[in-house]
């Protein structure tokens, strides 16, 4: 059964007219969905997953990560995918990177675009980074101006926005303090990220006021939520409302936090999608091939999509 053989209709009015008209859907599945994988997915699934993604049309694709294969074994064939990836025209292709090692290596493989990953408390920077919360920025502060002095555009990834497992909840005025110095350093966007999927929209809604109160303006940032509650579409709503118009979500709902054993998937891609489309904003995919691919993508992992819509849509 198809989308539009449900009844949803193809567009309705944002309520109060405080919605963004478009929302750019920055996917995670091929990063961050596949590295918490507990048996490795073969580089050529990889390449074909990616493919139908672009197929789909959404707009970014976050391709693989440049951390060390002892760390995230699962992408331990960065380079290879990035050299048998088809790039098609306009779709960006961003990787992660955890420092200048992880740089060099993604510069050798000809990228245009990359993202570091933050913390935003102490005990997650040590455990993660090997790091302070503060002395954190020492390790960015050469990867984001070597990659700016390249023409490279750099995101910043922000973990442990809402709570962390260690030190529970985290005062906002922190994570505002912890973005802010990211995009003074020259991230040219700040993803905040609920790493364990515990907030809820009133904290989403204190950390984006505490951001405007530190002077980032709404346009440089986008919020990545796992559904480990079951609140990451009502977070993503209570974003949108705020202005938020970069929103990160995976395929299928794949993902979790290889560091964060507690963090279940990201927010699944056709959930979104099925919401933006109930909401009247335009995204630019297109949810029946999306929900095909992670239909098939589920086959190539031996188990059923924990997205609503893809089950719903895709039996």
């Amino acid at each position: 059964m198809g989308a539009r053989e449900v009844g949803l209709p193809e567009r309705a009015p944002a309520p109060g007219g405080t919605l963004p008209e478009r929302v750019t859907i920055w996917e995670v599945g091929p990063r961050d969905g596949l590295q918490n994988e507990s048996e490795i997915v073969p580089v050529e699934v990889k390449l074909e997953f990616l493919d139908r993604l672009a197929r789909v049309g959404l707009p970014v694709l976050e391709a693989t990560s440049f951390v060390h294969p002892k760390w995230v074994p699962q992408l331990a064939d960065a380079e290879e995918l990035l050299a048998g990836l088809h790039r098609r025209d306009g779709v960006r292709y961003p990787v992660l990177v955890p420092n200048e090692r992880g740089l060099d290596r993604a510069l050798a493989a000809g990228v245009a675009e990359i993202a570091v990953f933050a913390s935003a408390t102490e005990t997650f920077a040590e455990r993660n980074l090997n790091s302070g919360l503060d002395s954190q920025f020492a390790m960015f502060e050469p990867v984001v101006s070597r990659a700016r002095a390249e023409g490279i555009a750099v995101r910043g990834y922000l973990s442990m926005c809402f709570g962390d497992p260690w030190e529970g909840a985290v005062p906002a005025d922190q994570v505002a303090r912890v973005g802010r110095r990211l995009l003074d350093l020259g991230c040219a966007q700040l993803s905040l990220g609920d790493t364990i999927g515990v907030a809820t929209p009133g904290q989403v809604t204190a950390v984006l006021a505490a951001l405007d109160a530190a002077g980032v303006g709404v346009e440089a940032l986008a919020v990545h939520f796992h559904d480990t509650y079951g609140q990451a579409l009502a977070n993503t709503y209570a974003a949108l409302r705020h202005g938020v118009s970069t929103v990160d979500s995976s395929a299928g709902g794949l993902g979790g936090c290889p560091y964060a054993e507690s963090a279940t998937g990201n927010l699944a891609t056709e959930d979104l999608v099925w919401m933006l489309d109930g909401l009247g904003i335009e995204h630019g995919a297109d949810l029946d091939a999306l929900v095909a691919t992670s239909t098939w993508m589920a086959e190539r992992l031996g188990r059923p999509s924990p997205s609503r819509v893809v089950r719903a849509l895709g039996g």
